[in-house]
């Protein structure tokens, strides 16, 4: 991993960040948010926890974290916590690579032996991915609305889209102005983070998310809708969803959602079903949240009836907490 060579040029590009600040963002490298004072020691995990974002997602945009407030409300009760930052679009093993060198990265900034790694819908994959090429320096793995088995959405639109007459310009419109509008929102280098729709698209489809499966098979369940193992080595496996794909009218973004979920399959987050969801040791699969819910957007408006994400991440560290993790 080179930790050393890595540890020198943190340390010489240290010297120029400011001393006071919410985050320390360094180029192309995940984000750490932190507190001068914690307001509680609930979320400080022995590990630091890693969060990788899903497809179309980003790290912090326009002042906006895709993990919405729920980033420093960790931080805050003590967490060591840091987001990565990958492509918007792309394959399950291209962002992987890009989470792993932040993650060695990360290892090599905090003295840690190990991390506690968290994704949200593709950034399952992402963090799947890291668990199996370093399971050594993985403590954990929580994936959030992962579609383990695939996506009915993801078969359907890969269908419709690819190797036809629609896909030059359904390509066009996700590699030539989508993914390059939040990839410079998000202040990231394309050449750093390329993107490629079909290949994220593929990758979230039936048949490359079973053979994602199989080459990292640990906490994916063996039954249909079942649990998967809930510990392989010293590595722990956990996952949680909603199921409800419109929860406030308040909330536009909860219209895309009821949309959506007529392409998804029926039991699901308007997005990903409860069955390919499952991984590892299920927490809980049907909090009243649709995909965006579960990340606590849009801008944190829920349903009355639904738990606050914030909430859940939070216990969700207290737990790994509490397993010395």
């Amino acid at each position: 991993m080179k930790l050393k060579k890595i540890v020198m040029s943190l340390c010489i590009g240290s010297c120029f960040l400011p001393v006071a600040q919410a985050s320390t963002q360094i180029k192309d490298l995940a984000v750490n948010h932190t507190v001068k004072t914690p307001k509680s020691n609930y979320a400080q995990t022995q590990y630091p926890i890693v969060l990788a974002h899903g497809l179309f997602g980003f790290g912090s945009m326009v002042g906006v974290d895709y993990f919405y407030q729920i980033t420093p409300d960790l931080a805050r009760n003590g967490a060591n916590i840091w987001q990565t930052r990958v492509s918007t679009m792309n394959s399950s093993e291209v962002r992987g690579e890009q989470a792993l060198s932040q993650v060695e990265e990360i290892l090599a900034i905090t003295g840690k032996q190990k991390v506690n790694l968290i994704g949200h819908s593709h950034g399952g994959q992402t963090v799947r991915y890291i668990a199996g090429v370093i399971p050594d320096h993985v403590a954990s793995v929580t994936t959030i609305a992962s579609g383990n088995q695939g996506a009915r959405m993801a078969d359907i639109l890969e269908g419709v889209l690819v190797g036809n007459i629609l896909e030059a310009p359904a390509r066009a419109i996700f590699d030539n102005l989508v993914s390059p509008v939040i990839t410079f929102a998000s202040g990231l280098d394309p050449k750093v983070f390329p993107y490629d729709a079909k290949a994220a698209l593929q990758s979230l489809g039936t048949k490359e998310s079973l053979k994602f499966s199989q080459n990292f098979p640990n906490g994916v369940p063996t039954t249909q809708c079942g649990e998967g193992t809930y510990r392989v080595n010293n590595t722990h496996y956990y996952s949680f969803m909603g199921n409800s794909p419109f929860n406030t009218a308040l909330d536009p973004s909860d219209y895309g959602m009821l949309t959506s979920s007529l392409l998804a399959e029926k039991d699901g987050d308007g997005i990903v079903g409860r069955c390919s969801a499952r991984f590892g040791k299920v927490i809980r699969d049907n909090y009243k949240w649709n995909h965006l819910d579960e990340i606590n957007h849009l801008l944190g408006l829920k349903s009355i009836f639904a738990p606050s994400a914030v909430d859940v991440y939070r216990q969700h560290a207290n737990r790994l907490k509490l397993q010395g993790l």
